[in-house]
């Protein structure tokens, strides 16, 4: 577990930061669980500039830093849909992504929900499990010609 991990709200300068956590933890940990294909075209979802500015701009989006280093970010879609949680590959199991979990669902309270929802990987799964969260459905979602399985889970607050 780290000490002095620090939370704050991103900003456009985080975003070479955010998005090479993004896709180094998909081609590190994921990869575990999906074909080289399917993580060459998750991982390229990284290179979408505008989308990323655009969720910063938008959203409720938390950065974990570590010696001033960027090593976790979430965001959340329309004060209650948690998207991503990513901790850099070199920071796994170190309770960064249980204390960003923990800050978005005080936040999906604070905006007055007593649900929160999310996405999540194969990979994901065991960890949302961890945290009481239920799988509402699994379905498949297509992207950049890859499928791949997808689990709706949820809590309530």
């Amino acid at each position: 577990m780290l000490k002095d991990l620090d939370f704050r709200e991103a900003t456009q300068d985080d975003l070479p930061e955010i998005t090479s956590i993004y896709r180094d933890t998909i081609r590190a940990v994921n990869s575990k669980d999906y074909s080289e294909e399917q993580i060459e075209a998750w991982s390229s979802g990284a290179d979408d500039t505008k989308k990323w500015q655009n969720r910063i701009k938008k959203h409720y989006f938390l950065v974990a830093e570590y010696n001033n280093q960027i090593v976790g970010f979430s965001y959340l879609r329309q004060g209650f849909y948690l998207e991503n949680i990513f901790v850099h590959k070199d920071f796994q199991r170190q309770t960064i992504a249980s204390k960003l979990l923990r800050i978005m669902e005080s936040q999906v309270s604070i905006n007055g929900n007593d649900i929160i929802k999310s996405d999540i990987s194969t990979t994901a799964l065991d960890f949302f499990d961890s945290h009481f969260y239920d799988v509402e459905k699994k379905q498949k979602k297509s992207f950049k010609g890859q499928v791949f399985d997808i689990y709706i889970v949820f809590k309530e607050l």
